[in-house]
């Protein structure tokens, strides 16, 4: 028998998450809904690339990621960064995302500040012709195309206060605008709040990762 099921559709939201905080339960619900996705994967970096200073350590991120999502149904957190014997780029971490599931209909998530910066990622270019992309607008930074190629630019669907179409072309590799997620949270500011006493930094991170930080100390 030939399996018949529709692709499913599932992206993948790739960070540090240090820590995980409610602006990125917002983008993980906002797009389980414009985008019906049937699952929503945060896949924490063991170290970005291209950031200068390391995070905290990935399986303390990881487990306040999978703390965070334990009662989200469409929510689950990924190994595959955290695993490698090297750092991984992100087109490296693509690949094997699409290796491992060549059926079904993948997306890649990024925010605003990293589609600006995007012309210094590893093979920036091959990324996009890898998989979809959704690019989450935040507060206070513009977004621009001047960047990117022709190709990319005319590959762009702005689906801001709207909703996604439906693909005409089912190979085509679409980069989506949207600014379903309002929510301007800071990580570094969470993590300043923590070291310098103020528990109002409590208010921005679920509360089983919050109890998480607070057990183990992990910025104090």
């Amino acid at each position: 028998m030939t399996d018949e099921r529709r692709p499913l559709r599932i992206a993948f939201f790739g960070g540090s998450f240090d820590p995980p905080h409610l602006g990125h339960m917002a983008i993980a619900n906002a797009l389980i809904r414009q985008f019906e996705l049937d699952e929503f994967v945060f896949v924490p970096a063991f170290h970005a690339p291209h950031k200068r200073s390391a995070p905290t350590h990935a399986y303390d991120r990881y487990a306040m990621l999978c703390l965070a999502t334990q009662n989200e149904s469409r929510m689950t957190v990924s190994r595959i960064e955290i695993e490698m014997p090297q750092k991984p780029y992100s087109v490296e971490t693509l690949g094997r995302i699409t290796q491992m599931l060549p059926r079904e209909e993948v997306f890649f998530v990024m925010g605003a500040d990293s589609w600006r910066d995007i012309r210094t990622w590893r093979e920036w270019e091959k990324l996009f012709g890898m998989t979809d992309h959704i690019v989450v607008t935040r507060p206070g930074y513009q977004i621009e195309t001047d960047h990117v190629t022709n190709d990319i630019r005319e590959r762009i669907v702005d689906v801001r206060g709207g909703e996604v179409p439906v693909k005409t072309d089912p190979h085509a590799k679409n980069i989506y605008f949207t600014d379903n997620v309002d929510i301007d949270l800071s990580a570094t500011e969470i993590r300043r709040k923590i070291k310098d006493g103020d528990d109002s930094w409590q208010e921005d991170v679920p509360e089983s990762a919050a109890k998480y930080i607070i057990k183990y100390q992990i910025y104090s």
